[in-house]
């Protein structure tokens, strides 16, 4: 099949190698040496030059938008976002439950999901087959009475099965992911980005509606190999993500005083 006419390769239908794939890494790799500068191609554009279907552009272009390498709204051309995210390696492993306890507050979930879904976007990004079954669950976190975020992970089936059966209501997924299933996780990558919650996660984290959250992806690690694919939103108005120095283990979340915006208690 006929591919891209400016890239370091062509599109090629093959076994394991979905074309919305092949072309999200000729975009990254074009993102990579500025060569949208200019403007970013919209839609139809990309259809043209690379010869696939609306459908697969539209799946590469999900993945560039969910990692804040573009930007586009309805209505609008998409555009290259300027480079503001925090993108780290992983030290000690953040953890959501621990940042709580250690704030004294207590600490519970609403389970607003818990089951096998397929996902070829998470699959890749675990690169796992795109048919691959795995374990979602997506809780709503509360500090307190309060919502603090709206968490959301993917997990390889073949390795979470036991954790359907688990209950995450007041308890920590790593937890239960090295209890029930003997996976514990050392390592990984993380993309941090203010965002605008949409109007249903609002809804469900509450606070101004004009407030900004923290949009955490993670790609978390057992040994070098990926066993966690998670998306967190956590609300900006109440609390804040403070870093330790390179080497000491990450950052850890403050609570915020509800009278004093910018003073952060532990």
């Amino acid at each position: 099949m006929t591919g891209e006419r400016r890239g370091t390769r062509e599109l090629r239908r093959e076994p394991g190698s979905p074309l919305w794939q092949q072309l999200l890494e000729l975009l990254r790799q074009r993102l990579d040496n500025d060569e949208f500068t200019a403007g970013f191609p919209g839609e139809l554009a990309l259809v043209e030059e690379y010869q696939v279907s609306r459908h697969t552009v539209r799946a590469a272009m999900q993945v560039l938008r969910e990692e804040g390498l573009v930007i586009a709204g309805r209505g609008r051309p998409p555009r290259q976002a300027e480079p503001v995210e925090i993108a780290r390696r992983l030290g000690a492993l953040y953890s959501l439950y621990e940042s709580v306890r250690g704030l004294g507050l207590e600490q519970r979930s609403v389970i607003r999901c818990l089951e096998v879904q397929r996902d070829a976007v998470v699959a890749a990004r675990l690169g796992l087959g795109e048919d691959t079954p795995l374990v979602h669950l997506e809780r709503l976190r509360l500090a307190g009475d309060e919502p603090l975020a709206l968490d959301r992970v993917w997990l390889p089936k073949v390795l979470a099965a036991p954790l359907l059966d688990a209950d995450f209501s007041r308890t920590s997924l790593y937890e239960l992911y090295a209890r029930l299933c003997g996976v514990v996780l050392t390592d990984g990558r993380e993309q941090i980005l203010p965002v605008l919650p949409t109007p249903a996660e609002h809804r469900l984290l509450g606070g101004p509606r004009d407030t900004a959250a923290f949009s955490i992806q993670r790609l978390g690690q057992a040994k070098g190999r990926p066993v966690e694919w998670r998306h967190t939103l956590v609300r900006g108005d109440r609390f804040a993500l403070t870093t330790a120095p390179a080497g000491t283990g990450g950052y850890r979340l403050e609570l915020l005083s509800p009278t004093r915006g910018g003073d952060a208690r532990s």
